[in-house]
């Protein structure tokens, strides 16, 4: 056995020593694919339930309707979660011309 055909054995077995989980996509998660946390999907996304699993879902951007949590024990029973506000927006009631009751929209506004 030659030097050289034991380091072509030895770069063939490296990558096979730590197989990835089945479950961990090594790329960042796109929308729509499987994740545990926010930090398992790809910028802009966010971890959150649909239905019994966790996808990745779009992180909010301006204008769009988000989920006001008025008390924290609650979120854990949506079946359907969605992301928070982008950097820079907070969930705000928006401030409608109709009625008063008016759906009561909560959309992300800049600060």
């Amino acid at each position: 056995h030659g030097a050289a055909e034991l380091d072509e054995m030895g770069a063939e077995a490296l990558p096979r020593r730590t197989p990835a989980p089945a479950w961990l996509p090594t790329a960042k998660g796109e929308e729509g694919d499987f994740c545990l946390r926010s930090s398992d999907c790809a910028a802009g996304l966010c971890c959150a339930r649909h239905f019994w699993s966790k996808i990745c879902k779009p992180v909010l951007r301006e204008g769009q309707v988000c989920t006001r949590h008025r008390r924290k024990g609650t979120h854990g029973l949506e079946i359907f979660q969605r992301c928070q506000c982008a950097e820079g927006l907070a969930c705000r009631l928006q401030r409608e011309h109709g009625p008063a009751d008016a759906s009561r929209l909560h959309t992300c506004q800049r600060h």
